[in-house]
């Protein structure tokens, strides 16, 4: 962290300040990559269902899936422009956070029965291999690498959290079971922090760093967020978020992204072994801060997105191919008016356009083989038919 370049690149972004990608044939490396995202939605829901849905959890994933898939789309682009850095440093200190948070609130209720374990496994191991498979096969074509292998325990891109996801999940009633969850929490993830060579087996460094905003998510109740909901709040969020950005202006030149990956340790940043811990901290509460800003102005009635909250886990895994395209095609290089100011606003555009019609009803019929199979040829009737019963008197939220 402490040895940043100090200046900035036009050409290219050093590789400790680029979301990085496993390396073939690799056990431990300096960072593995991420990310967004979140975290994110749900099988589409019947009609009586779908309005017991709380639009202000929709609007949300909504918002939260945008802003990842776009703070991906900046890191081909940022290239050697400070203020696209600092949006992209801003932007990443909280947006996957936030995505885990609501991952963590809508998974209180998990107890590891039979069919909440065939619906982690319909919603979230089986899309972890289809896509798993998927960006393998797109980066051997679109990167021109006919080799690259297929790996279950090195994910690739952002089929991380997925992994992170199951396991996060699978610990949810032992969260729920002791005292102070919480700073538990916290010290696995410092702990984390100090130990290197362990960041690309199962994206171990992140389930653990990334840790405590799911346990924070699991420790809230639905009176908190009517608190972020508060008018005062809402005011104050926005001296909040004017200062953050000023801020991160200021030290964006210097400041390794690997730290907001949460994919390597502190000694893998070549920083002191003691940043590490103060880093998990301090990363923790400025994330916290920009969450509750970001969860206080997203909106709590209808709106015409509202229905697209359903659909962020098809919006968070279908970007990356988008994204992607930039970086494995050399469509910046072969373009470069795409690194300049009106080239980031248009990558913007398209890559938020794109992420709505990702999440949009039809893309999540069309997806459903992969994002919510059925399964029920897996498992035991009994589990199927308990399955259908849990289905249908609650409104299921993604991740």
């Amino acid at each position: 962290m402490f040895h940043a370049p100090n200046g900035l690149q036009r050409d290219r972004v050093p590789d400790a300040s680029r979301e990085p990608e496993p390396l073939p044939g690799r056990t431990a490396t300096a960072e593995a990559t991420p990310p967004a995202p979140p975290e994110p939605a749900a099988q589409e829901a019947p009609a009586a269902q779908v309005k017991r849905r709380d639009a202000y959890f929709d609007n949300a994933k909504y918002l939260a899936i945008v802003l990842v898939a776009v703070a991906h789309a900046w890191e081909p682009v940022m290239d050697g422009s400070r203020a696209t850095r600092a949006a992209y440093m801003f932007v990443y200190t909280f947006h996957m956070p936030a995505f885990i948070i609501i991952s963590g609130y809508f998974s209180r209720s998990f107890q590891a029965r039979p069919d909440q374990l065939k619906r982690l496994v319909s919603g979230v191991v089986v899309p972890f291999f289809v896509f798993e498979a998927a960006y393998t096969l797109f980066k051997r074509w679109a990167d021109d690498d006919p080799d690259y292998p297929f790996s279950l325990t090195d994910p690739l891109y952002l089929t991380w959290f997925l992994i992170a996801l199951f396991v996060w999940r699978l610990s949810t009633p032992l969260w729920r079971s002791i005292k102070y969850p919480l700073a538990v929490a916290l010290v696995i993830a410092s702990l984390g922090s100090l130990t290197p060579g362990i960041g690309q087996d199962l994206d171990l460094q992140r389930i653990l760093q990334f840790l405590p905003f799911f346990v924070l998510g699991l420790s809230m109740r639905p009176e908190h967020f009517q608190m972020l909901r508060r008018r005062e709040v809402r005011l104050l969020a926005l001296p909040v978020v004017a200062g953050a950005a000023v801020f991160t202006y200021w030290v964006a030149p210097d400041v390794r992204m690997g730290w907001f990956y949460r994919s390597t340790s502190a000694e893998e940043l070549d920083a002191p072994w003691w940043a590490g811990p103060l880093m998990t901290f301090g990363l923790f509460g400025c994330a916290l801060l920009l969450t509750a800003a970001f969860l206080a102005w997203v909106p709590r009635r209808r709106t015409w997105f509202t229905v697209l909250g359903a659909g962020t886990i098809c919006g968070y895994l279908l970007h990356g191919f988008l994204v992607k395209s930039l970086d494995y095609l050399g469509l910046v290089a072969q373009y470069p008016w795409l690194a300049e100011p009106a080239g980031e606003i248009a990558v913007t555009l398209v890559t938020a356009a794109a992420v709505t019609l990702f999440c949009t009803p039809p893309v999540r019929r069309a997806l459903r083989f992969a994002t919510e199979p059925e399964l029920s040829w897996a498992f035991r009737r009994d589990v199927t038919r308990l399955s259908g019963r849990a289905a249908a008197s609650s409104s299921r939220t993604w991740r």
